[in-house]
């Protein structure tokens, strides 16, 4: 009978046929690293939308949040004014952010998005990625993806807004309740006025 030293050493061997060539330390030709940094020169516009969209985000979920307020807070004739105060210094915020964004996604891509290409792909992926990236019904497709998501995104808001919008402003006054920054003169779900005494 062979002992557990015996047969740690056969073991081993047998993994080491089992998992296959080793290559050498995982390190990416020359070749290879050439063609990921193709990939990722033709999305640069997809990374510098990534900067843009970090900066614009938070700031339309703020303009969103601020709709109410302005609603009932201000009085119909100053809303306007306050609405384009708020817009300037959210076009400012995105204008001085957005540039910072980009150029910091576009510094990181080849360290970040780099060794997932090199490590997920082949050379001849990658090849063949470049030659679709590069080619006129990618070119077409690319710039038919902003139409498409609104479109859509047009049609599904237009079709459960009656749906969606009561459930968000029940979260918003559950939210705001919680906060305790409920407006004075709100009043719980389906509470009447109560009339004014004298």
């Amino acid at each position: 009978m062979m002992s557990v030293r015996g047969w740690m050493p056969a073991l081993l061997c047998v993994a080491a046929a089992l998992a296959g060539p080793v290559r050498a330390a995982d390190e990416p030709s020359a070749a290879r690293k050439e063609l990921v940094q193709k990939v990722i020169q033709l999305h640069q516009g997809a990374i510098e939308n990534v900067g843009r969209g970090l900066a614009e985000t938070p700031v339309a979920a703020m303009m969103q949040r601020a709709g109410p307020v302005l609603q009932e807070r201000f009085p119909a004739d100053k809303r306007e004014a306050v609405a384009k105060q708020i817009q300037a210094d959210a076009k400012k915020y995105v204008d001085e952010t957005a540039p910072m964004l980009r150029d910091r996604a576009l510094k990181l891509a080849p360290s970040t998005m780099g060794p997932i290409f090199e490590q997920q792909f082949s050379d001849d992926d990658l090849r063949t990625l470049i030659a679709w990236l590069e080619s006129p019904v990618s070119r077409k497709y690319s710039a038919l993806g902003p139409e498409l998501q609104k479109g859509l995104i047009d049609k599904v808001v237009a079709e459960t807004r009656g749906t969606v919008e009561p459930r968000l402003q029940a979260l918003e006054r559950s939210v705001a309740r919680r906060l305790g920054l409920e407006p004075k003169n709100s009043k719980p779900d389906g509470a009447a006025s109560a009339p004014a005494r004298k």
